[in-house]
């Protein structure tokens, strides 16, 4: 039996949440955590007397080190997840150092300040971590998350050299908003108007934002128009998959989604550069952020599934070889059930997985981790039992 210090009450935080009391087992005990109080009240409200887990609740300022330290001796937990925004990782990863308490979260670092989608601090605390006897488990989310393990099962099972991956994110949900986010706007937005990028033949080839366009046959869904984005799996999976000559990330994205991107870009409120309005200082992106629908008010709303996978190309056996390995996931069961759209549920349910994985010592490997490090099977396993089962092909329409 194990505690959980959950940091973030939103949309993602709350499937994990959800799906850490349906684990009762497990999570016997768990903290909610967040900069406003009253969310995490209310969710604890709304839980109370329907699980046996038992449920507390804090106020936290994620970026102040001292109040966590003191937030996490309180707890006294095995685990700090950490579901809140990149922006607070390093925070939380040092408040974890200073009490030697396991760390996870769903995406790498970011600066408020600059854009940048990079593992490199987080990695730089590794000895840190390593000689405090704790795991830092990085990205611990479907994409990235998921895709990791799905990359560390294709290693250990289906090949003995994997030469190219690409990942293929669809979500084909329609919540009738003519432009909306799935996650939040603010990390959404900076993610797909950053340059794109992609790794070959030992190079990190730099594109435009959006510059290329597949269009994929994805299972249960159809043909989805997909554009080629910078993400972090990229830095870490060709660091850890040996041989890798190339690899890819394509994400889809609607008519209305990129027409009202690309005018919101140009006229500057993408921008995260101060501007002045009347005498005050504002970052033109949060104030969009403001104004844009809520992602976590999208799920009553959102018809429709994503699809999300990996398609490997290598040799067994001296023989060439296909593989995709992916999950369906369908909106409405997902409000039915948690309250939630897919796209919170597919990164909340592995970020309890993950979370479960450390507490059960079932992954025990310590310093500052990416997930496809660990061994695949218990994770796989677990997709299953927990609502993101996966299917596999072994013929799969390649992306050209």
């Amino acid at each position: 039996m194990a505690k959980a210090l959950i940091i973030g009450c939103g949309a993602v935080a709350s499937v994990a949440i959800h799906k850490c009391v349906e684990n009762y087992k497990v999570f016997d005990e768990i903290c909610i955590a967040s900069r406003t109080k009253a969310k995490c009240d209310a969710l604890k409200a709304k839980l109370d007397g329907k699980t046996s887990t038992k449920i507390s609740t804090a106020q936290i300022d994620a970026k102040n080190v001292e109040a966590l330290v003191n937030l996490i001796n309180d707890v006294k937990p095995d685990v700090v997840m950490h579901l809140a925004l990149p922006y607070q990782n390093l925070a939380i990863m040092e408040a974890c150092l200073r009490t030697k308490v396991n760390y996870l979260d769903t995406a790498n670092y970011e600066s408020e300040d600059i854009p940048q989608f990079s593992y490199k601090e987080q990695w730089a605390l590794n000895d840190r971590f390593k000689e405090a006897g704790i795991t830092a488990l990085l990205g611990s989310g479907f994409d990235p998350g998921v895709t990791g393990v799905f990359t560390a099962y294709a290693m250990k099972h289906h090949f003995d050299n994997i030469e190219t991956i690409d990942i293929l994110d669809c979500n084909a949900g329609d919540h009738g908003y003519p432009f909306a986010t799935n996650f939040n706007p603010e990390i959404n937005i900076r993610e797909v108007t950053d340059k794109g990028c992609y790794y070959e033949n030992g190079k990190i080839i730099e594109t435009e934002s959006m510059e290329i366009k597949r269009v994929y046959n994805f299972p249960e869904i159809g043909n989805k128009d997909m554009y080629l984005i910078h993400h972090e799996e990229m830095e870490s999976l060709i660091k850890n998959v040996p041989n890798l000559k190339r690899f890819r990330f394509f994400m889809t994205f609607g008519e209305s989604y990129i027409r009202h991107l690309r005018c919101l870009e140009n006229v500057g409120m993408t921008s995260i550069e101060p501007i002045d309005f009347h005498g005050q200082k504002i970052i033109p992106l949060q104030f969009l952020q403001a104004v844009l629908p809520d992602p976590a008010s999208l799920g009553a709303r959102t018809k429709g599934k994503t699809n999300i996978g990996c398609i490997f190309h290598g040799t067994k056996d001296g023989k060439p070889k296909d593989y995709y390995v992916y999950n369906v996931c369908d909106h409405e069961e997902c409000y039915k059930e948690v309250g939630s759209q897919a796209v919170a549920y597919t990164t909340g349910v592995p970020a309890m997985i993950g979370a479960m994985m450390l507490v059960t010592n079932q992954w025990n490997l310590k310093g500052v981790r990416n997930i496809e490090e660990f061994d695949p099977d218990p994770f796989m396993e677990a997709l299953n039992k927990f609502g993101l089962p996966w299917k596999e092909s072994f013929n799969p329409d390649i992306v050209e």
